[in-house]
């Protein structure tokens, strides 16, 4: 297959749905011949509702600029399916992608359980991480992580961050269920670098540590003059995350300079990126990371109010995002979102009623580019927020070309 042949098959594989389990991923690893090839390799494993991925992005540069050959592995993509998995920064060629899926497709073609899109994509990326022949693999959890593929490998050092209540159909609908399966991947002998959590999480996270015999790891404060590449306060605490566990992994090779040095060069798109003065992109999807960004907002725009162009998917409580962010919104542009879980108008005018935000003006597009074009033409900022669907067709527009060169 080419690389476009191989895609359209990978994505085909979405009809076998979500199917939480080790076995899968574990038969696939043993037979691409993946953890014979993990001898003296090293895993930092992030799991968490929200502040994964920018974990994992400053722990990846931190590494990477140390002087380690890192691998990263990250979802969901935004522009291109190649940005899941990176080797020093830069993506995977489609040529290395088209290589490992047909390797896949012939090897599970006979199987009685099907390995999920999830499944094959960590396989492609351990694959080529070995290949390369990284000393450093950086893995974001999918969903949860007591059955998340991911949790088939073993680790260095486990981290968790914040926790709040997402996927609530899989993972559970109280911040303890949520938090019993993010605990699933500590593992013994394996310290665990928490966030300030929830009490609740806090005690099933310490209570698992306990059982397991681990330490489990408060990230201390960052300096306050130092500066990240990725805004907002809550990025703060990503960071010391990050770089707790980057230490852990390579303590001798690391400077306090250096590690400041990477923290302020780290780029994590779609979270609160300006594209332009009057643009501004943030996947937030759950209510937490919407109240995240209304503080990000405020901070880095105080007093203005936000022209805000909205899509986003089914199961998410999307009443919730409107409620977190009505105190900064200024109006309000519905766009659907490419995807068959799309919401309708329909139900996201009723959810931003449903949070009180009825009396603001309100209008709809049929696509995202006449959306932000008439947003922006009412003056003030325009934010573009609800869905990584949404912002990544954004990016694939207004950066283009330019969005690949922007990751590395």
């Amino acid at each position: 297959m080419n690389y476009q042949d191989s895609i359209d098959w990978l994505y085909s594989t979405q009809t076998f749905g979500i199917k939480l389990g080790l076995e899968n991923a574990s038969r696939l690893l043993d037979e691409l011949g993946i953890r014979a090839d993990l001898a003296g390799r090293k895993i930092i494993h992030v799991a968490g509702t929200n502040g994964k991925g920018s974990v994992c992005a400053f722990s990846e540069r931190i590494l990477r600029d140390g002087g380690l050959r890192t691998g990263l592995f990250t979802s969901p993509h935004l522009v291109t399916y190649r940005e899941r998995i990176r080797v020093r920064g830069e993506l995977i060629p489609e040529e290395a992608v088209a290589i490992t899926l047909t390797r896949i497709r012939k090897m599970v073609f006979e199987w009685e359980h099907h390995p999920t899109f999830f499944e094959i994509s960590l396989g492609v990326a351990m694959r080529w991480f070995c290949d390369r022949d990284c000393e450093v693999i950086v893995l974001e959890t999918g969903m949860g992580g007591r059955l998340d593929a991911t949790n088939a490998l073993p680790a260095d050092v486990s981290v968790i961050t914040s926790i709040s209540l997402d996927h609530e159909q899989w993972l559970g609908d109280t911040i303890r269920k949520v938090a019993t399966e993010k605990a699933g991947i500590l593992k013994r002998n394996v310290p665990v670098i928490v966030a300030e959590l929830h009490p609740d999480a806090r005690d099933v996270i310490g209570r698992r540590a306990l059982a397991l015999g681990i330490p489990c790891i408060e990230a201390h404060p960052l300096p306050l003059e130092w500066v990240l590449g990725p805004q907002g306060p809550h990025q703060r605490e990503n960071a010391a995350l990050a770089v707790e566990a980057a230490c852990r992994i390579e303590g001798e090779r690391l400077t306090q300079e250096g590690i400041r040095q990477s923290l302020a060069a780290t780029f994590w798109p779609g979270r609160f990126q300006r594209i332009d003065d009057d643009l501004v992109l943030d996947g937030a999807h759950n209510p937490d990371a919407a109240e995240t960004l209304r503080q990000t907002w405020e901070a880095a725009f105080p007093g203005e109010k936000a022209h805000l162009v909205f899509g986003a998917v089914v199961t998410k409580d999307v009443a919730g995002i409107f409620r977190a962010l009505l105190p900064v919104m200024a109006s309000v542009t519905f766009v659907p979102v490419k995807s068959e879980r799309r919401l309708t108008v329909a139900e996201m005018q009723s959810a931003l009623v449903e949070a009180g935000g009825g009396s603001l003006s309100i209008e709809e597009s049929t696509n995202l580019v006449d959306a932000v074009a008439a947003s922006r033409g009412r003056g003030g900022k325009t934010l573009v927020a609800g869905s990584l669907f949404l912002v990544g067709e954004a990016l694939g527009h207004f950066l283009g070309e330019r969005f690949e060169v922007s990751l590395q």
